[in-house]
């Protein structure tokens, strides 16, 4: 089953029940009920007070939310038919959160001879989560974007993404390379949460250093089938490295970090790029083949067409050595 709502690990505890601490499988059903039913979804609409029919935040005289939830006619009889939630403020967005709240408006029209009235605003949806504390509380809404603030007259900046680290490279306006960063992720045998703040940390880096350049961001597009094709036929360890390589999640990281800066982001096909690096740049500008690789992508998208450097192509190897390719008859004149 894809989906399992509870968990599938937890799911599969019932069929051992003394390995796993359960004195019968009662004690395990009461387990798998609350973490079945520990989350509710209230989903928003633009045209709805609050931005919300279920769930309407107000916002109170000191700046905190207040949350009037409609609750299900089974609880009616014992809570009531509304439930208000008072003295909420968060730690991230608040001031997002009330200025989307602020931000609707009423609109009223003229329809056959009648006044009708209509909200125009945003929705706004919330989540609410049971942990093994309290329950927490989860919003959202569409965020307003900054101006675009770099220009690709100027130049670009290329991110080939690695296993185990980012390299990034910035090219003027003729696609020459001027300088270069590597930023380390080193995701293997780190926890779920610990490789989340390592991608975003350097996700920020790269959109902060493009803001800054007032330059665009090129980034290679989604292959899975590509990543999943370098898996098959390895060696045990380079496979484990690969499994905890986050690809998607650096790239739609970068790509959300830079939105929220007024970044530009271009997205090109990564084809070749290491090999265009290894034979053009790397020993051309002295730098790693990775390095080469995001300069081949930010010349990508900045338009640029590759050609080889020479009439014979010399292209490192993970042992140190060399293998040579020669052009082919025609290139060769």
């Amino acid at each position: 089953v894809r989906i399992c709502f509870g968990g599938r690990r937890l799911f599969r505890r019932q069929f051992h029940l003394e390995e796993n601490g359960y004195c019968d499988h009662e004690q395990w059903l009461a387990e798998w009920r609350r973490a079945r039913a520990n989350q509710f979804f209230v989903v928003g609409s633009g045209d709805e007070t609050g931005g919300n029919q279920s769930c309407v935040a107000a916002v109170a005289e000191d700046g905190t939310l207040r949350l009037r939830l409609r609750l299900p006619p089974a609880l009616e009889n014992e809570y009531g038919r509304y439930l208000e939630i008072s003295g909420i403020r968060f730690s991230h967005g608040h001031d997002e959160i009330v200025a989307a709240l602020e931000s609707i408006t009423i609109k009223t029209t003229t329809s056959r001879g009648q006044l009708v009235t209509k909200r125009i605003g945003r929705a706004i949806s919330y989540r609410f989560l049971r942990d093994e504390k309290s329950w927490r509380l989860f919003v959202t809404f569409d965020e307003d974007l900054p101006e675009t603030v770099t220009w690709r007259e100027l130049g670009a900046i290329g991110v080939d993404v690695n296993p185990d680290h980012l390299a990034v490279a910035e090219v003027d306006r003729n696609g020459n390379l001027i300088a270069w960063w590597l930023i380390p992720l080193p995701l293997r045998g780190k926890t779920r949460d610990q490789r989340r703040a390592l991608i975003l940390e350097a996700c920020a880096f790269v959109a902060e250093l493009a803001r800054e350049r007032g330059l665009p961001v090129v980034i290679e597009q989604l292959d899975f089938a590509r990543k999943r094709a370098e898996v098959e036929g390895i060696g045990a360890d380079r496979s484990r490295e690969l499994s905890s390589f986050s690809y998607e999640q650096i790239l739609s990281g970068i790509d959300r970090a830079c939105c929220r800066r007024g970044v530009e982001v271009i997205r090109r096909s990564a084809a070749y790029t290491s090999v265009i690096g290894a034979v053009n740049y790397a020993a051309r500008y002295g730098v790693s083949v990775h390095v080469g690789a995001a300069c081949a992508i930010a010349r990508r998208g900045l338009g640029f067409a590759e050609r080889p450097a020479g009439r014979e192509a010399r292209v490192p190897t993970r042992g140190g050595r060399h293998v040579t390719l020669p052009l082919p008859a025609r290139n060769r004149g």
